[in-house]
């Protein structure tokens, strides 16, 4: 059964470096996260060492080098153990002259959990400037002393010019915490928030987090609104994936949000933006950006026609009275 948990996830997750232009509808990627320097698209996600890659139009992608060939050192030094360099969802954004790239180091299923972040100047690998420089730990879950887990981080910038990463997946909700103006580690004294959760259901045994299940939290600003998508339910099972993603809104980055019904994201509240169908499954993990004056909805689905292999799916955000519509699946 071990050994069918890893295949799975090796198929899910696992990226080779190939160098090779392929179509969206077969490139691969789970979580991803896009950026745009010059007339280039970039595009992070989950993988080995986290993967990356390119495109000039949006609709052929090219596979880059990893950004870490050998897992960060910090990792390894009990703060993760057992880690083998298969790092999930990264962030990626531009601020201070530079390119900041956060990602989880984490054991399935566990919040035995960190985030950390590297710096470079340059995302394009010609270049002289490029090197990917690692500044360790921004924040650590540990079980049994934390009902959160440091996974599924976002950097944004609140209408203070105040830093905050949120981050979460499952256990008590999404957590916002301040960072420092160098966006390496958190603001002293501490400020934390919890932005969204969901209620999980007394008859269900502990094991099962059943309608709790809540993660990937991303933070959009677009007008006079803070946008904070979330995906509920369950990924990471191919074809029998459940994600859909759903959003919420407030006028302040710390909230609260809510939904086009008015309940809170913090009492389980989400107003849907998109689910799967029976040909994609387990939509979600989205991220979202105005680029070139258009604005996008990037995210994963499980091919339901292709053993459920997880493709990178980017979709033009429409407006109906003040809230995000994407075309649904089809």
């Amino acid at each position: 059964m071990k050994a069918k948990i890893i295949w799975v996830l090796l198929v899910v997750y696992g990226s080779v470096f190939t160098q090779k232009a392929l179509p969206i509808d077969q490139t691969r990627v789970h979580d991803p996260v896009m950026i745009k320097q010059g007339n280039t698209y970039y595009v992070f996600c989950t993988g080995r060492g986290i993967s990356v890659f390119s495109s000039t139009d949006l609709k052929t992608w090219t596979e880059e080098k990893q950004v870490f060939e050998t897992a960060p050192t910090w990792v390894n030094e009990g703060n993760v153990p057992g880690f083998k360099n298969h790092i999930w969802a990264p962030d990626i954004s531009f601020h201070n002259g530079q390119y900041y790239l956060y990602y989880s180091c984490s054991a399935f299923a566990k919040n035995t959990s960190a985030i950390g972040v590297a710096t470079n100047k340059t995302l394009d690998p010609k270049s002289s400037d490029f090197k990917w420089t690692d500044h360790g730990i921004v924040v650590q879950s540990v079980p049994n002393r934390d009902l959160w887990n440091a996974i599924d981080p976002n950097l944004s910038i609140d209408e203070n010019g105040n830093p905050w990463l949120v981050f979460g997946s499952f256990w008590d909700g999404m957590k916002m915490v301040k960072l420092n103006k160098e966006l390496t580690a958190v603001e002293k004294p501490e400020q934390w928030i919890t932005v969204a959760r969901r209620q999980r259901s007394f008859e269900l045994p502990d094991a099962d987090p059943g309608d709790a299940a809540i993660e990937a939290p991303f933070l959009y600003k677009k007008g006079d609104y803070y946008y904070l998508f979330v995906s509920w339910d369950f990924c990471c099972r191919g074809e029998k994936s459940t994600y859909k993603v759903v959003v919420g809104r407030s006028k302040t980055m710390a909230g609260p949000f809510f939904d086009k019904d008015g309940k809170d994201l913090f009492q389980g509240g989400g107003s849907l933006v998109i689910e799967g169908n029976k040909n994609w499954a387990g939509v979600g993990h989205n991220s979202a950006y105005t680029i070139d004056g258009k604005d996008y909805f990037v995210f994963h689905a499980y091919d339901s026609n292709d053993k459920g292999i997880p493709k990178l799916k980017i979709k033009e955000i429409k407006w109906e009275n003040g809230w995000p519509t994407v075309e649904p699946m089809n």
